[in-house]
């Protein structure tokens, strides 16, 4: 684990590489698994506490009813998941949640909505949120669709910390995942978040059936981006009964992503982009401790923890409280290095 005598290298002194070709990330997929670990490691080491995992909570504020035909998603309206769409919580029950969180060691506070994008007459209550959830100490991050400029400017005065916005997939396979938006419409509004002053949250889900390329195209969409996504999860699909991707996968050989080529994956996201948070986000209540400890070895240093993510179960604080007493890992305290080094 990582001393206590050691510091990491200040985020002002990196110097980011954003040109990575596909051929140099393929090639880091390609190293014997035990060299592509041993290399994360090292970068990880030089950026990170390597004994400290931030905790984040995720809160459904508003369940199902999306008109996004997302492949994987139980809120679609085109999913019959069971999901019964919901209104967009009260704001006191956010706030509630939120403190619930905190209490429990949450060092962000992440709300989402299942929404193509929000409606104006929304915004008040969630610039409330936003705001009521900063006061408490916590970070604050919203998933909400695609935003207009004004709906951007907004969440940005508020001082919204992080807006959620993942491309899913590799542009290449996008529309086989989601048809109801392009990957282009993804990209605009990380566009759009980042001009704000906004820090960006972006990543994506493996296991729905995609090759190795386009995982390789995943990354890379995301190591070129003019500055790195501060935080980067990676998803495990969780197939859901109903839902386009969860009846496709089920009962097949690609129902589950191999725990190898998982590691892999966040191995190489840590190696491209060596000062954001890596997060290990939907799938983990089905990952053994040996393959998550595999995982925070390799570079993740973010969980979700809590029962549920949106709609679907977690590993829950018990079961994490375990799991790091086992590692030997404690909860972050320090602040990440993309913000630290602004």
């Amino acid at each position: 684990m990582f001393a206590d005598t050691a510091t990491p290298v200040a985020a002002s002194a990196v110097s980011l590489r954003t040109d990575w070709t596909r051929d140099e990330i393929a090639a880091l997929f390609d190293l014997p698994f035990t060299e592509l670990v041993f290399r994360a490691a090292e970068i990880h080491r030089a950026h990170h506490r390597a004994d400290q995992v931030q905790l984040c909570t995720l809160l459904s504020i508003k369940t199902g009813g999306c008109p996004e035909d997302c492949g994987y998603c139980s809120q679609s309206v085109k999913a019959d998941s069971g999901v019964e769409a919901t209104k967009l919580m009260d704001v006191q029950a956010v706030l509630q949640s939120a403190a619930q969180a905190r209490d429990a060691g949450s060092k962000r506070f992440c709300m989402g909505a299942a929404w193509r994008n929000p409606k104006d007459r929304d915004m008040p209550a969630i610039i409330a949120m936003v705001r009521g959830v900063r006061e408490m100490g916590l970070e604050t991050c919203m998933t909400l669709g695609m935003l207009t400029p004004v709906q951007t400017d907004q969440l940005a005065q508020a001082g919204l910390d992080y807006y959620n916005h993942n491309i899913d997939t590799s542009p290449e396979r996008y529309d086989q995942v989601i048809t109801t938006r392009s990957f282009a419409d993804r990209i605009d509004t990380i566009d759009r978040v980042r001009a704000a002053g906004i820090n960006v949250c972006s990543g994506g889900i493996v296991g729905m059936g995609e090759t190795r390329a386009d995982r390789v195209g995943f990354v890379h969409a995301l190591a070129t981006m003019e500055r790195h996504p501060e935080s980067v999860p990676v998803n495990a699909l969780v197939p859901i009964k109903g839902t386009v991707l969860g009846d496709m996968l089920a009962d097949t050989p690609l129902a589950k992503i191999d725990d190898i080529e998982f590691v892999r994956t966040v191995a190489v996201a840590r190696i491209t982009m060596p000062l954001s948070m890596v997060r290990l986000s939907a799938g983990r209540e089905a990952m053994s401790d040996a393959t998550q400890a595999l995982c925070f070895m390799a570079g993740a240093n973010s969980i979700f923890t809590g029962d549920k993510l949106l709609t679907a179960a977690n590993a829950g604080d018990d079961a994490d409280a375990a799991m790091f007493a086992r590692l030997g890992l404690k909860p972050m305290t320090a602040q990440e290095p993309m913000r630290a080094g602004k």
